[in-house]
C-alpha cells in the first residue's frame, strides 16, 4: 500500500469532544445481543442498533455535529446537501433542531416515501429540490448552489467533523458493553460506503482500545474503499451494483481514506444476495427492519465472511481463549417496503433456490405437459412462465422461472433437462439479463 501520508486527521479526543457536544440531542442507541449471530460466530455478538436513532440511521451524528460547529454567519447563510437517503434525513433533522435553513438536492428518481420523510423531518426549514436522474446530478447542483449563494455544503463523509460525529458510535458501544454487561469488545464490524463511519470509529478504537480487531464490510458490487487502498488514492468505480444504496459509493472520500490507511482495518466484501438473505433473517428471526447497508456488517458475520471470527489467533498464547465479544454496527433501518419483492428474489437466487431458463417449445399440443412430466421434480415449482405463441413458426421460446425446495435439487433437475432432449438454456445469474428479472 502506497500513500503520501497516513497522518491521523482525527484523534480519539476529537471523537470524545463530539460525544460530549452531541449528548444533549442525540439518542444513545441500545446494544442488543443477537442469539442467532452469537450461535453462528461461537462468541457473543452484539448489535449496535443505529436503526433506532431518531432518523433511523447513524448519519444524524455527523450532520448534527457539523451544523452545530458552524459560526453564526454560516448559519445565517444556510446549508446545502446532496443525498437521496440517510444523509439527507440527518441534515434535515439537524436543520430542524438548530434552526438553520437548508436545501437538500435529490435525484428525480428518489422514491416518494424518502422525499416525504425528508420534508417531514425538516419541516419549514428544509427545501427539497429534485434535479436530474442520478446522485451525481444532485451533487453537482448542490455544489453550484453553494458557490452561488455562499451556503455551506454538508458532506456525507469526506470531512473530519463528520467522521468525528460518526466515530461516537464506537465510543458508545465500547462503553455500553463494558458498563452494562461487564464485557469487552474483541472485534467491531462496520459497514463501509464512503468511509466516514469506518474512519471515525477506527480513529477512536485505535487510540483507546488498540487490541480491538476492526473489520470493514463493503458490498461486493461497490468495493470503492478496497480499490482506493490498492491504488493509494481515491478511485472512481465505473461499474457498480447500486442495490446496497447506502454503501454503494463510486468514490470514497480523501479524508476517510487517510484515516483507513492509518488505522489499517481488515476489509471484506459480501455478495448483495447474501445481504438480502440477512435482511430477511433480521426481519423474520430478530424482528429488525434493516436497510441493505444496515445489514452489511451482520451479513459478514452470518456468512462466515470474516476469517477466524470468534476464534483465537494462530499464535495465541492461550489456544482455548476466545478473542472477545463481537460488536456489529447495524447502521440503518430506512428500508422501503416496496423493495421486499426484489430482496426476496435476490435472496432466493443467492441461496440457489431460484433459477431461470429459456425453454424452446414446439408449437403443438402437449408440449408443456411433456416439460412438466419429464423435467420437473416433486418439489420444483414454476414461478414464472412467459411465452408468446407465434402462428407462423414451428417453435417458440419461453422464459421459465423455477423455484426448487433445496439447492441440492438443482443437479437432478439439470440432469432431467439434459435427458429430456428439449432445447433448454439456463440463464447465468451473472448475465446482465438478470437485472431485468430481479
Amino acid at each position: 500500500m502506497t500513500t503520501e501520508s497516513t497522518t491521523m486527521a482525527l484523534t480519539a479526543e476529537d471523537v470524545e469532544a463530539a460525544a460530549e457536544r452531541l449528548a444533549p440531542v442525540l439518542r444513545r442507541t441500545p446494544l442488543h445481543r443477537s442469539r442467532r449471530l452469537s450461535e453462528l460466530a461461537g462468541v457473543p455478538v452484539w448489535l449496535k442498533r443505529e436503526d433506532l436513532q431518531s432518523v433511523r440511521s447513524y448519519k444524524l451524528r455527523g450532520a448534527q455535529l457539523f451544523l452545530d460547529t458552524l459560526d453564526q454567519a454560516s448559519r445565517e447563510a444556510g446549508v446545502v446537501a446532496a443525498s437521496a437517503g440517510n444523509h439527507a434525513q440527518g441534515v434535515a433533522q439537524a436543520c430542524h433542531t438548530l434552526g438553520i435553513h437548508g436545501r437538500i438536492y435529490v435525484p428525480g428518481s428518489t422514491p416518494r416515501q424518502k422525499r416525504e420523510r425528508i420534508t417531514a423531518i425538516g419541516g419549514d426549514l428544509v427545501e427539497l429540490v429534485l434535479v436530474g436522474d442520478t446522485f451525481d446530478d444532485a451533487a453537482e447542483a448542490a455544489a453550484d448552489d453553494a458557490d452561488r449563494t455562499g451556503a455551506t455544503q454538508v458532506p456525507p463523509f469526506d470531512h473530519p467533523t463528520i467522521m468525528a460525529g460518526q466515530g461516537t458510535v464506537a465510543l458508545e458501544a465500547v462503553d455500553q458493553l463494558r458498563t452494562e454487561q461487564g464485557r469487552e469488545v474483541g472485534t467491531m464490524v462496520l459497514p463501509v460506503g464512503g468511509g466516514g463511519l469506518l474512519g471515525g470509529c477506527g480513529a477512536w478504537l485505535r487510540e483507546r482500545t488498540p487490541a480491538v480487531r476492526i473489520v470493514g464490510v463493503e458490498p461486493a458490487g461497490a468495493v470503492s474503499m478496497a480499490a482506493a487502498l490498492r491504488a493509494g488514492h481515491p478511485v472512481t468505480l465505473h461499474e457498480m451494483d447500486r442495490f446496497v444504496d447506502g454503501a454503494a459509493v463510486r468514490r470514497v472520500g480523501g479524508e476517510p481514506l487517510r484515516m483507513v490507511q492509518a488505522i489499517e482495518p481488515e476489509l471484506t466484501a459480501v455478495d448483495e444476495g447474501a445481504v438480502c438473505t440477512e435482511m430477511l433473517e433480521l426481519y423474520q428471526v430478530d424482528g429488525i427492519i434493516a436497510e441493505p447497508a444496515g445489514a452489511l456488517a451482520a451479513t459478514a458475520v452470518a456468512t462466515g465472511g470474516i476469517e477466524h471470527l470468534g476464534l483465537p489467533a494462530a499464535d495465541s498464547a492461550s489456544p482455548g481463549e476466545e478473542t472477545g465479544d463481537i460488536v456489529v454496527v447495524l447502521s440503518g433501518g430506512n428500508n422501503d417496503v416496496s423493495r421486499y419483492h426484489e430482496i426476496i428474489e435476490r435472496s432466493l437466487v443467492h441461496e440457489g433456490l431460484k433459477h431461470y431458463f429459456l425453454v424452446t417449445f414446439p408449437q403443438e399440443p402437449g408440449a408443456l405437459r411433456r416439460f412438466l412430466d419429464r423435467v420437473l421434480g416433486p418439489n420444483d415449482d414454476i414461478v414464472l412462465f412467459d411465452y408468446i405463441k407465434r402462428n407462423n413458426r414451428e417453435e417458440g421460446p419461453a422464459l421459465v422461472g423455477l423455484e426448487i425446495g433445496d439447492r441440492r435439487d438443482l443437479e437432478p433437475l439439470m440432469s432431467r433437462m439434459a435427458a429430456s432432449n428439449m432445447d433448454i438454456e439456463r440463464i447465468d445469474p451473472h448475465d446482465p439479463i438478470y437485472r431485468y428479472l430481479t
